[in-house]
């Protein structure tokens, strides 16, 4: 199962402060224990949403906002995507997370093919198989 753990913004996130050392130093010994576990497929920071858009889709309308947005509680400053054995051990994962100051993380499960039952047809299955490898080779 993959899990995508969302690490909400801040104050400081959004203001584009750095983590100290420190901080660093603490989240890449926490990623490589990740990493060396087999759990870590994928990782990163977010700048601000000062530096990003918004684009709604209406119909054939495409309207931007430029960032920054206002709700710093709906906005992301990092994420990592998972893979685990079940959710709870990814709970268990996370409590681990060099993380203090009240910081927010979501934790959501990542839909798998199977869970499309019926829909996904075996045209759609050969497809994303398809776009899969392309990803692959992108990534390697």
């Amino acid at each position: 199962m993959r899990v995508m753990v969302l690490v909400k913004a801040d104050k400081d996130s959004e203001a584009g402060i750095m983590p100290s050392e420190d901080i660093l130093t603490k989240m890449g010994a926490y990623n490589e224990e990740l990493v060396k576990a087999g759990i870590m497929l994928a990782g990163d920071g977010l700048h601000p949403s000062s530096k990003g858009i918004r684009m709604r889709f209406s119909g054939s309308e495409r309207a931007i906002t430029d960032g920054p947005f206002a709700e710093t509680k709906e906005l992301l400053c990092g994420f990592w995507i998972w893979q685990v054995k079940s959710f709870e051990e990814a709970v268990e994962w996370l409590k681990r997370a060099p993380f203090d100051g009240g910081t927010e993380i979501e934790l959501r499960r990542i839909f798998e093919m199977e869970d499309f039952g019926a829909a996904l047809t075996p045209e759609l299955r050969e497809q994303e198989d398809r776009l899969r490898a392309g990803i692959e080779k992108i990534a390697h």
